[in-house]
């Protein structure tokens, strides 16, 4: 296995045990084939569907595995977490059915239907605060309670106990197939359930490729490969919340740099394609982490050929608040959604012209604002358009520029775009 000195790598035993532990929490999730995706790809697509988990993601595996394991005189102390998504609600979970005290840390802007969520798991058995602007501020809180109460921390992926629970669903899987596997795509954040995972497979069945994904606004996992170290990003896009991290673990580095065939990005718009694509045309609902081993398979198109290919759902957990967004992003990554400033003389009919001549049959817009100046002979509006083709947009700016109702193309304009995404 080319362990390296002193580097943890989890024992298949443990996760055994781990797996006989949870049990009693966890449900065996089915490896479900797809053949939508198989016919696609031309390959045999399997989806592991973690989302159908008690509290919609593989997240409990970790978190019971870990909190069970507690000693009697840390359980009687209680547990602390950071979280805003899953694994707040699989500690919290964790700790009804343990009946263990724990206060979980969430930050501030925290959508309320995620607190709800992890309030109804927990019940009385937990306590959420609310603290500070970003989870790095709610994580630093957690960690002095810790230190001032000595309570224990459950962190989310950078412990053993929690990467021998994640590490359960490559048992699971190696269970279910009725054929050798061999890809498996699944998404990568701090890497515990990549770490977890790429043991089992690399004992049991040590011909799988273990693919890693991450999003392209968070490659923390492919930086620190690449570095050979433990690599912390300066900024992230956060969109991919479940995966979407700035440093991975000291413990799960290792052992990814070590097992994981390859690590991929995917664009956030390719991860709301995704997500779009399995709800309308597969009644499957899931987060952007949940996404991102099936967003990858166009990456993999060509190895994948013929292949019995598993991809690891992690998730269902998406706001419903975010839908616009999702669809925005996607609109804008297929080339489809295009905002303009575009120049209106201010004379009666400006905006007719451009709606007859100007848009094409099958264009339509989606955004209109306006500003008049007074005593001048144009004014400008921000303009989003939607095309039906991508191929639409060159004619779009040449009829715009014909009649001087060009003004600038706004999507390459990160500092401008940021405003009307």
């Amino acid at each position: 296995m080319n362990k390296e000195k002193n580097t943890y790598f989890p024992s298949i035993d443990n996760i055994k045990v781990a797996a006989d532990t949870i049990k009693k929490v966890s449900a065996v999730t089915p490896l479900s084939p797809s053949l939508r995706y198989s016919n696609f790809f031309k390959a045999n697509i399997f989806f592991k569907r973690e989302d159908l988990q008690q509290v919609r993601s593989y997240k409990i595996r970790g978190a019971y595995n870990k909190i069970s394991s507690l000693k009697d005189v840390q359980a009687k102390k209680g547990v602390v977490c950071a979280s805003a998504g899953n694994h707040a609600q699989g500690v919290a979970l964790s700790c009804k059915l343990l009946k263990i005290k724990g206060t979980i840390y969430m930050p501030a802007p925290t959508p309320k239907q995620k607190v709800e969520q992890v309030k109804m798991f927990g019940e009385d058995f937990i306590e959420v605060k609310l603290i500070g602007d970003t989870f790095d501020d709610a994580y630093y809180e957690a960690l002095q309670e810790c230190e001032a109460l000595h309570k224990i921390f459950i962190h989310p992926f950078n412990d053993e106990k929690v990467i021998e629970g994640q590490a359960t669903i490559g048992l699971e899987i190696l269970e279910q197939a009725t054929t050798p596997i061999d890809y498996v795509f699944i998404p990568v954040g701090g890497g515990g359930l990549a770490a977890g995972l790429s043991t089992v497979f690399k004992a049991l069945s040590p011909n799988t490729k273990i693919i890693g994904v991450e999003p392209e606004g968070a490659p923390s996992m492919l930086l620190s490969i690449k570095n050979n170290k433990n690599t912390e990003l300066n900024d992230i896009e956060k969109f991919v919340d479940g995966a979407a991290v700035k440093r991975v673990g000291d413990l799960t580095f290792p052992i990814c740099k070590a097992l994981l065939h390859d690590m991929v990005t995917v664009p956030e718009g390719k991860v709301c394609q995704t997500i779009l694509e399995l709800y309308n045309k597969d009644a499957i609902v899931v987060e952007p982490a949940g996404a991102l081993s099936i967003a990858a398979l166009d990456f993999y198109a060509e190895d994948i050929k013929g292949a019995n290919v598993v991809c690891v759902i992690s998730g269902s957990n998406n706001d419903f608040t975010r839908a616009a967004e999702i669809k925005e992003r996607a609109l804008l990554y297929a080339n489809l959604k295009h905002y303009f400033i575009v120049i209106f003389p201010q004379r009666s009919g400006a905006l007719k012209q451009f709606v007859v001549d100007i848009l094409g049959p099958n264009d339509d817009i989606t955004h209109f604002r306006y500003t008049k100046n007074t005593n001048r002979e144009n004014g400008t509006a921000v303009v989003g358009v939607e095309l039906k083709h991508p191929k639409d947009l060159e004619p779009l700016i040449a009829r715009m520029k014909r009649d001087k109702f060009y003004g600038d193309y706004l999507n390459n304009k990160p500092e401008l775009f940021q405003f009307l995404v």
